[in-house]
């Protein structure tokens, strides 16, 4: 086949601005058929801009050229984009949750027979038939909301080969999913390529760009930087070509002297949720949580808060029995909770960064009623700077920020507050390397200044770099408490998995 012939999709010296924004200059994108073509860039290095572009979720662009199959095109909206064989699957599962598997398939074209009626047996014959070939056992008559994240996203995956799609994008597909479940899509993926579809696949976890991609193209501020084989690259190369220098030690807080216990939890439980939870942090201690999705870690993490309410057990601070019920309550105890979902429940995404900044703080800021708008704007100052917060003024709206920028104003909301004991759930999540390293590098301060940290997280690196201990969780027991010393990730993973 002529190397021309190979090409699906060719994106030509693409150019796009915002206002006060240059955020693609000249970036090209080459997808071949049958080929998996990572991704790769910070947040705010031009991918979700470069993606929609190509989707028709931005209508127009600057300057540039789109080409499918060697025709030049013009892709206004998502509808025009499905038209010419363009698909993706994001991170956020975009299916009608309370319908069928089968009904999803067709939504939008649901067949009629010869009487005009709904001609189920046609819907659950092909949608069978479709999930059968790609290996799926999932019924096509259950409801997608009975369905796992991951059966979830298999369930998108196969209506757009249904569609015949030639080019899908995958967008953080694995973000919220189990190892084992990423294996699945993964396979799925290698399916695809078989059939000659291209794929484009974007994600922070470089492990999964060397484990499934063919080729990878490296985006930095808006321009391309390299486009090259993943078979003559490696992992510190391809983070060097992102953050423009090399980050060594990635997953590494250095040692340091640890207080009295500050942080005290007794037999904590929560019916159907964790049972019988004791757990102590010393101050500037990491605690991690290790577990799988479901292991009840998360609900744990969600108690000690207030963000859900515990059946039974004590929480001790600072050697006193606080009663904690709600997030109030744990804010005035000095308990903060970085949540894994940001947009929903960490932020005020239409408002400005610096209202999110003091939106733990405005007690202190408030006499009588009336804001110190002095104070509010020297706080918002203040942590932009000290957390190198990429936003173009302090009146930017939250949701025009990158993620990684987005979690860091979070980050700031509580360091405003003077929280002591700091709560992270999956605290990198959709959020690139350079911005990884550097909320790292946030949560090593916190610690040096004397703060307890409680770690929850299923990325294993995370764990055994950045925790001085760790407790594994397994259907809502903690299964064990490791210590620093005694880490190795066969060990995490086997009791993770309920193995003893």
């Amino acid at each position: 086949m002529d190397e021309n012939e190979k090409i699906i999709v060719k994106m030509s010296n693409i150019h796009k601005s915002f206002p006060g924004v240059k955020a693609l200059k000249g970036v090209d994108l080459v997808i071949n058929k049958g080929e998996v073509h990572g991704l790769v860039g910070e947040n705010g290095a031009g991918k979700s801009t470069l993606i929609k572009i190509l989707m028709g979720a931005h209508g127009t662009f600057d300057e540039g050229d789109i080409y499918i199959e060697g025709e030049k095109v013009e892709i206004k909206n998502p509808i025009q984009a499905g038209m010419h064989g363009l698909a993706a699957v994001y991170q956020d599962i975009n299916l009608a949750e309370k319908l069928t598997v089968g009904e999803n398939f067709f939504l939008g074209e649901i067949p009629l027979n010869k009487w005009g009626a709904v001609d189920w047996k046609k819907i659950y014959k092909v949608t069978e038939k479709v999930l059968h070939d790609l290996d799926l056992d999932i019924d096509p008559k259950s409801p997608v909301d009975r369905l796992s994240t991951a059966e979830q996203a298999m369930i998108l995956i196969a209506k757009i080969i249904h569609q015949e799609s030639k080019v899908i994008i995958f967008d953080e597909p694995t973000a919220l999913i189990t190892k084992e479940e990423t294996e699945q899509i993964f396979t799925l993926i290698r399916k695809l390529k078989e059939k000659n579809v291209g794929i484009i696949y974007i994600s922070h976890r470089m492990e999964e760009i060397f484990t499934i991609c063919d080729v990878v193209t490296v985006l930095k501020d808006g321009e391309t930087v390299n486009r090259l084989p993943v078979s003559e690259t490696d992992h510190k190369s391809i983070v060097s070509m992102m953050v423009g220098s090399s980050v060594d030690e990635l997953y590494h807080i250095k040692e340091r002297p640890l207080g009295d216990k500050f942080l005290e939890v007794n037999n904590l439980t929560r019916e159907n949720s964790f049972n019988d939870i004791s757990l102590h942090v010393r101050k500037g201690e990491a605690l991690g949580f290790y577990g799988l999705v479901g292991s009840g870690m998360e609900s744990v993490a969600k108690s000690i808060f207030g963000g859900e309410t515990y059946d039974s057990g004590e929480i001790i601070i600072n050697k006193k029995k606080v009663n904690i019920k709600s997030p109030m309550d744990g804010i005035r105890n000095k308990i903060c909770f970085l949540p894994e979902d940001r947009k929903n429940d960490g932020l005020a995404i239409l408002l400005d960064v610096a209202t999110n900044i003091n939106l733990a703080s405005y007690e202190k800021l408030t006499t009588a009623g009336i804001i110190d708008i002095g104070k509010e704007h020297r706080n918002a100052r203040e942590y932009i700077e000290k957390l190198r917060i990429k936003t173009p003024s302090a009146k930017q709206r939250v949701k025009n920020l990158s993620g990684g920028n987005q979690q860091k104003v979070v980050f700031a909301k509580w360091l405003c507050g003077n929280s002591e004991i700091f709560i992270f759930d999956e605290p990198t999540v959709g959020v690139d390397v350079g911005a990884r390293h550097e909320i790292y590098k946030i949560i090593e301060q916190i610690l040096e200044e004397g703060n307890s940290v409680i770690l929850v997280s299923s990325y294993l690196p995370e764990i055994i770099g950045l925790t001085d201990r760790a407790m594994v969780f397994y259907e809502g027991e903690c299964i064990d408490c490791i210590p620093k010393k005694e880490y190795g990730e066969e060990k995490f993973l086997n009791l993770a998995s309920g193995a003893k």
